[in-house]
């Protein structure tokens, strides 16, 4: 089964969190929401509103593309 854009967004946060050793906690924190909503939007069960990922980006120093799927960073770039 296909990811979905959501699931492949979580998944580039994640590894991009592990990292930079951000915890979830910590993250949610920065965006200002629970720990089980970052919960479900690294699983991609949610989708990231762009402002959150914009937030997450600059937070652990990296472009905002870098959640993208290799795809869709093509685009990007």
């Amino acid at each position: 089964m296909e990811q979905t854009l959501a699931e492949a967004i979580g998944c580039g946060v994640r590894a991009e969190m592990a990292r930079k050793g951000l915890t979830q906690r910590k993250l949610a924190e920065a965006l200002g929401m629970s720990q089980p909503q970052i919960t479900k939007r690294i699983a991609g069960r949610i989708e990231f509103r762009p402002s959150e990922l914009e937030k997450a980006a600059e937070l652990l120093g990296v472009p905002i593309t870098t959640f993208l799927p290799p795809s869709l960073a093509a685009l990007a770039a």
